[in-house]
């Protein structure tokens, strides 16, 4: 599904230009295994317009892009979030594991070389969303992006880090995540630990949003008149907005990640923010609007309706 002409798009947001790369683009899973609490009637009731972006009807399987946002503010180039990178050991993870893609390929056509970027953000530390933070270079894992600092959340560091600060379970796949994508940028004196909110330049602030993982974040742009949410995984489908309450299975606190959810996209609302999902396919953003007490989906990024 995933078509390479079509793999990046840009936009202009006041004085900072916004560059979609999507590295993958393809039915998931079926909708009641990730969102166990979306009822059927609801991803039918909405099929003329999810489909096929963001669901396959025939087969039941929500569809998802894997994407990374560049962003060229005051000078910089900043990537928000690394996709899934190759050649990870994912068990249990068949799409991500051992793959092969031409992402870096896809940086490079849309303008961006790993050595122009200076700024990596991880929304949070799932495999999905720091794979490109390294490469295998001679059988070690070392940064992707030599010269960038990369922003990562301190709860999530200390979720996932060798030490579990958090106290819960963490499956192997986790370990492997961090070993391979996270670790590498610490030995490599390139990692920003961050917590509660962090300045990124006059553009671009970084809060937190917690319950997807602990230390789930967005990123807000605010330039001239424009203004923009990049919230990471607080959204894998279009249909959370229509009920926030309804989590992915991914989620590690439900409660708090249907709360999160909520506070940004009225915030959203309020300020007319554009909402920049982590894995919405179509062009990507949408605007919110509110109605009666409920969100709505309003314009999508670059089109008219």
């Amino acid at each position: 599904m995933t078509n390479e002409h079509e793999s990046a798009r840009s936009m202009v947001l006041g004085e900072v230009e916004v560059i979609r790369v999507v590295e993958w683009h393809q039915p998931f899973m079926a909708t009641d295994e990730m969102f166990p609490d979306v009822t059927a009637d609801v991803w039918k009731a909405n099929e003329d317009w999810l489909a096929p972006d963001h669901w396959e009807p025939d087969s039941g399987r929500a569809v998802l892009a894997l994407q990374t946002w560049v962003l060229r503010s005051t000078g910089r180039t900043v990537l928000v979030d690394t996709g899934v990178g190759n050649d990870r050991d994912r068990p249990g993870m068949p799409p991500f594991h051992r793959r092969q893609g031409d992402f870096l390929g896809r940086l490079e056509r849309a303008g961006v070389r790993p050595e122009d970027v200076d700024v990596v953000v991880n929304t949070h530390l799932h495999a999905d969303h720091v794979g490109w933070n390294t490469r295998d270079a001679d059988g070690a894992w070392v940064p992707t992006f030599p010269h960038a600092q990369y922003l990562i959340p301190a709860a999530d560091d200390a979720h996932f880090g060798p030490d579990n600060a958090s106290g819960k379970g963490l499956q192997e796949v986790d370990r492997l995540i961090y070993e391979d994508s996270v670790a590498p940028v610490h030995r490599a004196g390139q990692a920003v630990v961050w917590d509660g909110t962090h300045r990124i330049d006059a553009h671009l602030t970084l809060e937190s949003a917690p319950g997807h993982t602990p230390g789930s974040s967005v990123l807000r742009l605010a330039s001239g008149g424009d203004r923009a949410v990049f919230v990471g995984d607080l959204l894998h489908s279009p249909v959370q907005i229509l009920h926030p309450d309804c989590n992915s299975r991914a989620c590690a606190d439900p409660r708090q990640a249907a709360a999160s959810r909520t506070r940004i996209l009225h915030r959203a609302a309020d300020e007319r923010e554009l909402v920049v999902p982590a894995h919405l396919g179509g062009t990507g953003a949408v605007e919110v609007r509110r109605e009666g007490g409920e969100f709505t989906l309003g314009r999508w990024a670059g089109t008219s309706r």
